[in-house]
């Protein structure tokens, strides 16, 4: 990698809707809305649904027996910026995205040759969506979980939309994007750009010897 704005900088979007593919899902709207301000950005990346995959619950890097994370995980890793997409049940972040959290568990033990995690100089973002309040709440678990596990964070990392409360528009309904979180998208890529530049410029240190 080159230093500055050269940087080339890989994402990964994690989308946890509950539902699998081809059913329409705002999480996966508003994750590939955060993937495109980061490609103004000169960012790429991609986007994978977890529930279209066979991810096995545990918090291993591989459970075995067919577990997808291994790949999901190889990808992630081949990133400079993970984006966590989850809608709000219950106002709780989904299950799917609980079980990507317990599978970033394992990157506690993971480490390279100077004792840094492999995740150490990687960047996280969360994109929430929801019909109920409770986006602050998820963006802080989630913020929080990645965090432990290795990602930075940087100023405004979370980005989200929730619908008035008991009613029945999704954020998918929507003609046009709604400007208070078309802005904070667009601000939560260009940080996150930022510092994952920084990151790539000048590594953390590893654990002092002894």
């Amino acid at each position: 990698m080159t230093n500055g704005t050269d940087t080339a900088l890989r994402a990964l979007v994690l989308v946890c809707t509950l539902k699998a593919s081809p059913a329409e899902s705002s999480s996966q709207l508003l994750g590939e809305q955060v993937l495109h301000e980061l490609e103004q950005l000169g960012v790429t990346g991609e986007v994978v649904r977890v529930v279209d995959h066979d991810v096995r619950f545990g918090v291993g890097t591989d459970e075995g027996d067919g577990d997808a994370w291994p790949g999901i995980r190889e990808k992630m890793l081949a990133s400079d910026i993970l984006v966590i997409a989850t809608p709000i049940w219950l106002g709780q972040p989904s299950s799917v995205c609980k079980l990507v959290l317990e599978r970033l568990d394992a990157e506690l033990g993971e480490t390279d040759d100077q004792g840094r995690m492999l995740t150490e100089g990687k960047v996280a973002v969360v994109a929430v969506v929801g019909n109920e309040d409770g986006a602050h709440h998820v963006v802080a678990e989630v913020l929080q979980a990645v965090n432990d596990t290795g990602f930075s964070v940087a100023a405004n990392a979370g980005t989200y939309w929730v619908g008035e409360a008991m009613q029945g528009v999704d954020y998918l309904d929507h003609d046009e994007t709604p400007e208070k979180t078309a802005t904070t998208t667009e601000s939560a890529a260009r940080h996150a750009v930022h510092l994952a530049r920084l990151l790539a410029a000048a590594p953390y240190p590893g654990p002092p010897e002894g």
